[in-house]
């Protein structure tokens, strides 16, 4: 399908990728795996065409191709998924597929030929979605629907998905491997950017393993495994199950006593248009969804222990998070940090509590993506003394201590200066573990703090935060990862509907024992269960 023969990408101080060659054949799915940093986003747009190779060519079906610019590409029949949906919420999902490629008569958009379109796409590839449902409701395995679905109403044969499993829960992930098999089987060449290993050897034909811009070696799945594609991404054996010393609990460090947090719009998770995936809209959904994001919720953290949190995403935990720090409002409860009330209390004046944040959302809640490196290894500890000088910045000491940081965490960067979005995913995300840990709080809430990561950054964050753990901070692990929840907690809660309904040692504790808790199981009997219902997840459950 396409060749690529020595594509070499240089940015200032950077050799991205470096002399990459790699087939990918019709019709199957090709995974291209590598630590964060390794040039597989680079490689991407490159076929894609939002950057030019410096060296190398590229063939498509066997003829030399200049791909100058995604417009080209789409020419081509290639179509990009990217990590960050490209989409407009207050459109519904027909107007975001057909933007930019509308079909007019006599000069009006043809709403019900278009329509027509979508649905033949979404029926031949399995993809439940309706087309008038507005996309901000819908959840992100939906979103992410919609994007495939845009990809291939612009006639794309080759698919590239970068991380499309980074932001789903294990349900969506099921479904979304479902779709790509259709896609598989009807023709299309997908690739497939992913960082867990597990999922890319369900899901791939063939494997690419780059490193540090090389391509170190492309084997059938069936031929490797996990350990051997990891051990090959980082160039040393990964440990999957992290060794734990044992836990010695201290005093309570974080007390929730019956918290209470609205959610924006008074809903779970901000949403209350109430579309299902049939695109629903009665009232009796808007009932049911009209009630706390976090309902009454009380738990404790102790110093010297991990506190796990599972659940299906959507269920009351981002709002949680930032009913601690203020970021939305507790409407009943207290909040309890070394021992002070801090509920409602000025985020800076929590955060200089002694209180760490590693935010689910880098993006909008962990970075200031404009401003340098160095700022944003700062950020919230500007004002500290050590790092001010007659009221301005001092910058030599500044620089001092992020390089220290840089070098403790391994963040891969060619300047100090660039601007923080220059970084890949999973460094930028080694920015913030890094800024947080490094101000030696005593409590440390941690939300997905390796989504996005690759298997050696994520061992890397989780014994930073077993190291935390040992020194007696208090740690509250939120995370859609079951495996990295049971794999560091010592104790873990399961979040059902804004509230703790299970929790279980962590020697206790096994997916079969949480899953349906997870789900709803401890409700009555015939209860309707909308799964990350105020993100429109649809399809309701009966337990």
């Amino acid at each position: 399908m396409i060749s690529i023969k020595g594509v070499t990408k240089r940015f200032p101080g950077v050799l991205a990728n470096d002399h990459i060659s790699l087939e990918v054949r019709e019709g199957e799915i090709h995974a291209i795996v590598g630590e964060n940093g390794a040039g597989k986003s680079t490689l991407m747009k490159i076929l894609y065409g939002l950057y030019q190779p410096d060296e190398g060519s590229i063939e498509l079906r066997g003829h030399p191709v200049r791909i100058d610019g995604p417009a080209r590409a789409v020419a081509l029949g290639i179509g990009m998924v990217h990590q960050h949906f490209m989409l407009i919420p207050r459109f519904t999902v027909l107007e975001n597929i057909i933007l930019g490629h509308e079909t007019a008569r006599f000069g009006v958009i043809d709403r019900r030929a278009s329509e027509q379109r979508v649905k033949e796409l979404a029926g031949q590839y399995g993809f439940a979605i309706d087309p008038k449902a507005m996309v901000a409701t819908l959840s992100v395995g939906q979103q992410q629907r919609v994007e495939i679905l845009k990809v291939l109403y612009r006639g794309a044969d080759l698919l590239i998905l970068d991380e499309p499993t980074a932001v789903l829960a294990p349900q969506e992930v099921t479904e979304l491997f479902a779709n790509l098999r259709l896609l598989a089987a009807g023709g299309k060449t997908i690739i497939f950017i992913g960082h867990k290993l597990d999922e890319v050897m369900e899901i791939a034909d063939r494997v690419t393993v780059l490193r540090r811009g090389q391509v170190v070696g492309t084997m059938a799945a069936g031929e490797t495994s996990r350990e051997g594609l990891a051990e090959m991404m980082v160039g040393r054996p990964v440990l999957f199950r992290i060794q734990k010393n044992p836990c010695h609990p201290g005093a309570p460090l974080l007390s929730l006593d019956d918290v209470t947090v609205a959610g924006v719009g008074g809903t779970a998770r901000g949403h209350g248009r109430g579309h299902g995936v049939g695109g629903s809209q009665g009232p009796a959904w808007r009932t049911r969804i009209a009630r706390a994001a976090v309902d009454g919720l009380s738990l404790q953290v102790n110093g010297g222990e991990i506190y796990g949190i599972a659940g299906v995403e959507g269920n009351g935990q981002t709002e949680l998070v930032e009913g601690i720090f203020n970021l939305q409002p507790v409407t009943s409860g207290r909040v309890m940090v070394l021992g002070k009330d801090v509920t409602n209390r000025p985020t800076a004046q929590i955060r200089a509590g002694g209180i760490a944040y590693i935010p689910e959302d880098r993006h909008r809640r962990g970075l200031v993506l404009p401003m340098s490196i160095w700022e944003n290894l700062i950020l919230g500890s500007h004002r500290r003394r050590e790092f001010v000088r007659r009221a301005l910045l001092d910058r030599d000491r500044i620089l001092g201590h992020a390089t220290k940081l840089r070098e403790q965490y391994d963040i891969r960067l060619a300047d100090m200066d660039a601007p923080v979005l220059a970084l890949s995913g999973g460094n930028q995300q080694k920015v913030i573990v890094a800024r947080e840990l490094a101000q030696s709080p005593q409590v440390v809430i941690a939300s997905q703090p390796t989504r996005g990561l690759d298997v050696g950054a994520a061992e890397f964050v989780r014994q930073r935060l077993l190291e935390m753990r040992d020194a007696g901070r208090a740690v509250l692990l939120i995370s859609a990862d079951l495996e990295e929840v049971l794999s560091l907690s010592d104790r873990v809660g399961v979040m059902f509907r804004g509230k703790i309904v299970a929790e279980f040692p962590a020697e206790e504790a096994t997916p079969q024992l949480l899953g349906p808790y997870m789900l709803g199981g401890a409700a009555p009997a015939e209860m309707e269960i909308p799964l990350a219902d105020a993100r429109g997840e649809g399809g309701e459950a009966r337990v």
